[in-house]
């Protein structure tokens, strides 16, 4: 394996499946094997999950509710999906703990970076849930922030693509994808990562991203084994870990010519 910590970025939308609301309980196992396969080989996981499935923030004032209300109801859709990771991966028999920007002492502990740390140190799962516990940043948001603070070595996005397009492929057929790509480049050319806030604070804590194909059963192993996949995101480009670790060694992952690959649904 070429990282020891890695912090997993899952959508709530991919949470549905073929459905249109709600959580696919195939998918969610999916996700709980993907995570027990990782863990067994001893790379401490942490994950962020969104609440998109349930209920977005920003959807607040197009239902004429409060912004920061709605957030906040966003941020309990995100505890409902890790709640149901949880439970999902502990059927599986992998030992974790939910910790959430906002304190509800019944169903999950409150977020302590030096707890979280100890958690990983001893093997556990761990699920950040609620965000940051802060209205006006999104789970993106809450991924980066949490990866910084545990010293993970990346953020793995799991999306229903296998990388960063130049374009639109489901709109687009000349789309190509990035094998790798520098964080001024995605500036540059306005491709969609990760919303600014989110992307920023990787780039000024230089912690690569990765966006991969999460539902492709066995990727998120076959990435973590130095398989090259998906798209990387780091300052120059090239697949150097945040702690000087080695990652991704094949060359192919350090080009920065954009490659030809299949043009699934975007995300």
């Amino acid at each position: 394996m070429n990282y020891h910590r890695i912090l997993l970025k899952l959508s709530g939308e991919a949470l549905m499946g073929q459905q249109q609301y709600g959580i696919d309980a195939e998918r969610l196992m999916q996700y709980a094997s993907e995570i027990k396969a990782v863990a067994a080989t001893g790379v401490q996981v942490a994950v962020v999950i969104g609440g998109g499935n349930i209920y977005r923030g920003v959807q607040a004032e197009a239902f004429g509710l409060d912004r920061v209300q709605g957030d906040y109801m966003g941020m309990l859709a995100t505890v409902i999906n890790s709640m149901a990771l949880q439970s999902a991966l502990e059927k599986l028999d992998v030992s974790t703990r939910l910790l959430s920007g906002l304190t509800i002492q019944k169903v999950c502990e409150p977020y302590i970076r030096r707890r979280a740390v100890r958690h990983l140190e001893k093997g556990r799962v761990v699920i950040f849930g609620a965000g940051i516990g802060s209205p006006y940043f999104t789970t993106d948001s809450a991924a980066s922030l949490r990866a910084i603070e545990i010293e993970a070595d990346v953020v793995l996005k799991g999306t229903r693509v296998d990388g960063i397009y130049s374009a639109d492929p489901e709109k687009n057929p000349d789309a190509v994808r990035f094998p790798s790509i520098t964080f001024d480049e995605v500036i540059a050319k306005n491709l969609n990562v990760m919303d600014m806030t989110a992307f920023t604070l990787c780039k000024e804590n230089n912690l690569p991203i990765i966006v991969f194909d999460m539902n492709t059963s066995g990727n998120l192993a076959r990435l973590l084994n130095g398989e090259p996949m998906g798209t990387l995101v780091s300052m120059d480009g090239t697949a150097t870990a945040r702690h000087g670790k080695a990652a991704l060694p094949d060359a192919k992952h350090s080009s920065l010519q954009p490659a030809v690959g299949p043009q699934p649904e975007q995300a």
